[in-house]
């Protein structure tokens, strides 16, 4: 059985060819991102958890395999599609739970909610709920990071609606400009909340990283192989000073924009959900892989899913069971 992820860490130095232990790790944090997505949907539908909360899953692969490649003290920021970047980071479902419900206990002692979770001492600096937003913060973390010479990277997650944001666009300038160790990863589910993103972006996202002389590429956001080995690949070039990178993933979210988006024939139909679940689902992708490999069996897989399951169902009674904060405490901790 192979331990879980708050016993297992990735080693420092990523390799380029991981190792069983290392896949298996990969595997359950992407299972761990997958149940606790399911367990939010259920919070959600049964009036537990207040506001909204929009889902990660069938996306799974892209987190896991950039954060994989990452080291503990390296930055990323993260969007209002959230969750899977800060499980994949690091942080615990529990704390996690307890602030999607607004509880004491939560990361940002429940006044930050699904979409402003920061978890600074894994590196998350932060979900944005505005678009492209974060690609500020993650640029001025390179931009330190340049500066102290600490040899860390920076990585801002983003759909590719952000494309159409001019910040985007001035922050992936100064990092080129500056040669900042930043990799801008646009993860393309192709919706924009309603809408494809054909409707909305003239031509192909990645050229206008490509016109300002970033380092682009484009890559299978469903298969975690791919997307470790294209993330470290650009991590390493980051590290020697050659700049900033540019990886846009394609993927595809299975559930709505949000959790209150539950009919979506009207701008997508069922048999394209119903493909890219039965077809191009990132862990039966691994799952058939590592079995392929023989570099696990049947019987560690669904040991490895029992024990994501109970810890998932532990974290969420955790919460539930929470107090909320004080009311004495309602404008500590809040910045602008």
């Amino acid at each position: 059985m192979a331990k879980t992820a708050k016993q297992t860490k990735l080693k420092t130095g990523k390799s380029a060819t991981p190792d069983a232990e290392e896949w298996l790790t990969m595997y359950e944090q992407m299972v761990r991102i997958r149940r606790f997505e399911e367990r939010v949907n259920l919070l959600y539908t049964s009036a537990k958890m207040p506001g909204l909360a929009h889902l990660y899953i069938g996306e799974e692969a892209i987190a896991v395999g950039v954060c994989s490649v990452l080291n503990p003290e390296d930055y990323i920021t993260s969007t209002h599609r959230g969750h899977g970047h800060c499980i994949a980071k690091g942080a615990d479902v529990d704390i996690m739970f307890a602030e999607l419900l607004g509880k004491a206990a939560g990361y940002c002692k429940g006044k930050g909610g699904s979409m402003h979770i920061a978890d600074q001492a894994n590196g998350n600096l932060g979900a944005n709920a505005i678009v492209g937003g974060s690609a500020g913060i993650a640029v001025g973390a390179a931009f330190s990071a340049q500066r102290l010479g600490n040899g860390r990277v920076a990585v801002c997650f983003f759909g590719e609606g952000a494309m159409g944001q001019g910040f985007l666009a001035e922050t992936m300038n100064l990092a080129q400009l500056w040669k900042l160790p930043v990799i801008f990863v646009c993860e393309n589910n192709m919706y924009n909340e309603y809408t494809h993103f054909s409707e909305t972006t003239a031509g192909n996202p990645a050229d206008r990283a490509r016109a300002l002389g970033i380092h682009t590429e484009e890559q299978d956001g469903q298969d975690i192989r791919v997307v470790y080995e294209t993330a470290l690949a650009a991590v390493e070039r980051a590290r020697r000073g050659e700049g900033p990178a540019f990886l846009m993933f394609h993927t595809y979210r299975y559930h709505g924009h949000h959790v209150g988006d539950i009919n979506r024939e009207y701008y997508r139909s069922k048999e394209e959900e119903r493909d890219w679940v039965e077809n191009r689902d990132p862990l039966a992708l691994f799952a058939d892989w590592l079995l392929a490999k023989k570099l696990t069996d049947r019987g560690v897989l669904d040991g490895i899913e029992a024990e994501v399951k109970e810890e998932v169902e532990r974290g969420a009674q955790f919460a539930l069971d929470a107090p909320y904060p004080d009311p004495s405490e309602v404008s500590t901790n809040v910045y602008a």
